[in-house]
């Protein structure tokens, strides 16, 4: 099969929310009046970011909620995709199971693919392009915290790390693996930050190294009680309590959200859980019972 006959079978739909899509040189598309757009891209390479062995639906699904996630983090709603797909030693149903996964992750929010390229390569390689809306100058930035903010989390995080750790010891959870194979994106929950919160980042490289992200944005730092880093009952059955704050601190990949705001702001929320506040001295300082404890706030890194 060439790369034309794959996208017509596989990624070509009838055009949604847009004027020109798949199968042309370029897609076509009419923003809302009154919005600015917001793009976002990751870029997922097999054995970097995700295990050669999970199947090709959550590789598809996946590649779509991270850059959902980073959508949720800026207060927009998404609205159309692209899709870069490098293929390596890859069937027709890889391929299908695959789209399957991407639709569905995209689907559950509305989100329409417009275009894209294939091609092949030395190891699958997954690039996704979301376009998104959010109200003129609505939107949530990493440089907006305030001292005297409340640091929030949402859901529980150290999840997804360990998920991962769990499936490449070939060990099964099905909480755990699955929130690193299908994260959810916290959108309807950043829609809901909007006007509220001062500033917000999305953590896929570990708590404490994108709370760092934000701060140094802002120009601030802040002071968090480790004890309150929300954990699932999940993780905390698995691993010792050492183990379960160390995935909580530094684990990735879990895409909940990190921002700030005044308490009171955000008071009717639910699904978040306060950890610290925002202080002017520059730098995050961790606190366990008082006492201040050594985390590693470098997070995930590429090409180190």
């Amino acid at each position: 099969m060439d790369e034309f006959e794959l996208i017509r079978r596989f990624f070509s739909r009838d055009a949604q929310a847009t004027d020109v899509g798949v199968g042309d040189d370029g897609a076509v598309m009419t923003p809302t009046p009154g919005t600015q757009q917001v793009q976002v891209i990751d870029t997922l390479v097999e054995g970097v970011h995700f295990p050669a062995n999970i199947t090709a639906a959550d590789v598809g699904y996946r590649a779509v909620a991270v850059n959902l996630s980073d959508i949720a983090a800026m207060g927009a709603r998404p609205r159309w995709m692209t899709l870069a797909l490098t293929l390596w030693d890859k069937d027709e149903l890889w391929v299908e199971d695959f789209a399957a996964g991407m639709f569905a992750a995209a689907d559950e929010h509305g989100v329409v693919l417009v275009g894209g390229d294939t091609t092949r390569g030395d190891s699958v390689v997954v690039s996704i392009n979301v376009t998104g809306e959010v109200e003129d100058g609505a939107a949530l930035l990493r440089s907006g915290a305030k001292v005297g903010d409340t640091v929030f989390v949402t859901g529980t995080v150290g999840d997804a790390a360990a998920g991962l750790e769990l499936l490449q010891q070939g060990e099964h959870d099905e909480f755990l693996v699955g929130r690193f194979l299908r994260p959810t994106a916290r959108l309807a929950l950043g829609r809901m930050l909007v006007g509220k919160a001062h500033a917000a980042i999305d953590i896929s490289d570990g708590l404490v190294a994108d709370l760092s992200k934000l701060l140094a944005a802002s120009g601030l730092g802040a002071q968090i009680n480790v004890e309150n880093v929300p954990v699932s009952s999940a993780l905390t059955a698995r691993f010792d309590d050492k183990t379960a704050l160390q995935f909580a601190l530094s684990g990735g990949d879990d895409y909940e959200l990190c921002f700030t705001a005044p308490a009171d702001a955000v008071a009717a929320i639910d699904g978040i859980t306060a950890i610290g506040t925002v202080t002017a001295d520059e730098g995050l300082e961790c606190r366990r019972g008082g006492e201040i404890v050594d985390v590693d706030v470098s997070g995930y890194r590429h090409f180190t």
